[in-house]
């Protein structure tokens, strides 16, 4: 059967499980549109919490970025798995004992203000879309090429499918539908890795074969022979960093405080029965997690060792245009690999120095001499005078999960896999994602602010019509996204760690935090950050102009510029609640209650 008929059918198939399982835990309450009841046993939500975290960013862009950053890229896995030890011991038991649907309801009612409630509504909204942008990018990838499709018509197939078991399900259908997800994800992504550990290695496991000898050569080591490759064409070293230590403890910071302040993976901690299956919840989470992040690194060294090998031959001087494998022509077509031939020799050459000066192509529909496709915006980079090439190829960091089974040149089954994995992963996150941001427009605003006397059957309805324009908005984001989809992910972390994470942590452990500093911690940290985010992703100024890092503060990147957001947050809110009045008395004794543990207070009172 042919690759392509082989992709329909198994994502085809996906998408009808997602939807019969939609059918069959349909919401019929507010209960369970929310938080699925509160009755989801800990192993399954473990497992739902690791398909609505592991996103289109893990699956399809973090061995990405370990491809082509190689040891800087290792703080993407500390932070993100570091972030669920801070959410399972400081906030999931707690916030599981408070007993509400929505953070913004713990925030308004801890902070006993409306207006602290709208706060961090818009700061959810902020980081919710910003997340969002990431996840309809990865589907609009692995649609664009795998289903052969334009991006457009790609998004608006996930939306569809997104739509159908969000709105119908709820947090109820979404989480059993993310059970099924989290299954078809992990097998597509170990199973490859599986295949092209033993190819370059001869080692099944790759957490062990990344660090092994290769299996052509037993005298030299994987990563030993890809870092003389690379460096040999001119780039770094593949297990050297060259990022500040500033600007990765920054990072690190961001995406832990991040991980632990994602208003959709929060949620996840309210669904469960008891405050101790919370943490057991998290605990399993970590564990299912685990299973695809000890295997990242070893995809992202391998897929980067395959595209150099294949691209430039083992001699290192480029290979003819004729003689490359269908994949490049493929993903050539698609737009997100891309040949310009400068020395018109006929061969595609790899090496530092890209004349795309990192941005994305655009092409002509014609094509050139050699038969590439006519670079029609090929940046400011110049083949330098007497060397004996530059950089013809743009490869997009997000394309190496999906394409590496086509690299190593795996059966035509493993490649349709990966593809129902990656949209698994994207849809999975999705649907978290618009499910929070529905619960904040109907519950928080509507029914807890604004229009307090509607029904329980208005508040659903409420809820799906804002599923159904957060849907909108997101399909429109994914066409125009602002960077990579773990670049933009990782924006979506600064956000939170810098406006949602103090607050929640405060409320939690400080009975002197009052809705005064949490308001102005709030606002100090959302403004701050998204303004540099903005700032520095070219609304003002020109995204890829060559000081642009000289204009950095303190060369923090605006993936990790939510660190130093989250620290203006604290110090605002800390500062602003003791130079104000206490909260309530009542608000003080509840914040104590939190920290106790069932029973204990009437242990205590006898």
């Amino acid at each position: 059967m042919e690759t392509q008929t082989l992709t329909f059918l198994f994502v085809g198939l996906s998408f009808a499980i997602y939807i019969a399982i939609a059918i069959w835990a349909k919401a019929g309450s507010t209960g369970e549109f929310y938080v699925a009841g509160g009755g989801v046993k800990p192993i399954y939500n473990g497992m739902a919490t690791a398909a609505d975290w592991m996103s289109a960013a893990s699956f399809i862009s973090m061995a990405g970025l370990i491809a082509f950053l190689g040891y800087d890229a290792s703080v993407y896995l500390m932070g993100w798995t570091g972030g669920y030890v801070l959410l399972a011991m400081l906030l999931a038991p707690y916030l599981r004992k408070y007993g509400k649907f929505t953070v913004p309801e713990f925030i308004g009612e801890r902070y006993y203000s409306d207006t602290a409630r709208i706060v961090a509504v818009i700061c959810l909204i902020f980081i919710s879309f910003t997340y969002i942008a990431g996840q309809m990018r990865g589907v609009g990838i692995v649609f664009s090429r795998f289903l052969e499709v334009d991006i457009i018509t790609g998004l608006m197939i996930g939306m569809a499918i997104v739509f159908v078991y969000a709105v119908l399900g709820g947090m109820k259908g979404i989480t059993y539908t993310q059970v099924a997800q989290y299954c078809v994800l992990i097998f597509a992504y170990t199973v490859p890795a599986v295949f092209i550990s033993l190819q370059i290695t001869g080692n099944p496991l790759p957490q062990i074969g990344f660090g092994s000898t290769l299996a052509s050569d037993p005298s030299v080591y994987m990563l030993d022979k890809l870092d003389q490759v690379i460096t040999d064409l001119g780039f770094s070293a593949y297990t050297d960093g060259t990022q500040s230590t500033t600007n990765l403890f920054f990072l690190t910071m961001a995406l832990m405080a991040g991980t632990a302040g994602l208003p959709h993976v929060i949620v996840r901690f309210f669904t469960v029965p008891k405050v101790s299956d919370a943490r057991k919840s998290a605990g399993y989470a970590l564990l299912f997690i685990a299973l695809l992040y000890t295997v990242a690194p070893a995809v992202g060294s391998m897929a980067r060792f395959n595209l150099v090998n294949t691209i430039n031959g083992d001699e290192v001087t480029g290979t003819e245009y004729s003689e490359m494998p269908s994949w490049f022509k493929t993903w050539e077509n698609s737009g997100l690999l891309a040949w310009y031939d400068h020395n018109q020799d006929g061969k595609i050459q790899y090496a530092k120095g890209n004349p795309l000066d990192g941005k994305k192509p655009t092409f002509a529909e014609e094509r050139g001499a050699q038969g590439e496709r006519i670079v029609t915006n090929p940046g400011k980079g110049e083949v330098a005078e007497g060397a004996p090439f530059a950089n013809e190829v743009y490869v997009d960091r997000d394309i190496m999960v999906l394409a590496n089974p086509e690299i190593a040149g795996l059966p035509g089954w493993v490649i349709a896999l990966i593809a129902a994995g990656g949209i698994a992963a994207a849809l999975s996150t999705a649907a978290g994602l618009l499910l929070v941001i529905s619960a904040a427009i109907s519950h928080d605003l509507m029914k807890k602010t604004f229009a307090p006397q509607i029904s329980e059957k208005q508040e659903l309805m409420y809820g799906r019509i804002a599923i159904t324009v957060a849907i909108l908005i997101a399909g429109y984001l994914g066409a125009n996204p602002p960077g990579w989809v773990a670049e933009t992910v990782a924006m979506a972390f600064g956000l939170a760690a810098s406006s949602l994470f103090p607050v929640i942590l405060l409320g939690i452990f400080s009975k002197r935090v009052n809705r005064k500093g949490a308001i102005a911690g709030m606002l100090t940290g959302l403004i701050f950050t998204f303004c540099y985010i903005v700032y520095f992703k070219g609304v003002f100024i020109e995204p890829f102009a060559a000081n642009i890092e000289e204009n950095w503060l303190f060369g923090i990147t605006p993936q990790a510029i939510g660190g130093l957001g989250m620290i203006f947050n604290f110090v605002v809110a800390l500062t602003v609640s003791h130079l104000t009045e206490e909260p309530p008395k009542e608000v003080q004794e509840m914040v104590a209650s939190l920290r106790i543990p069932r029973g204990a207070e009437q242990a205590h009172a006898h």
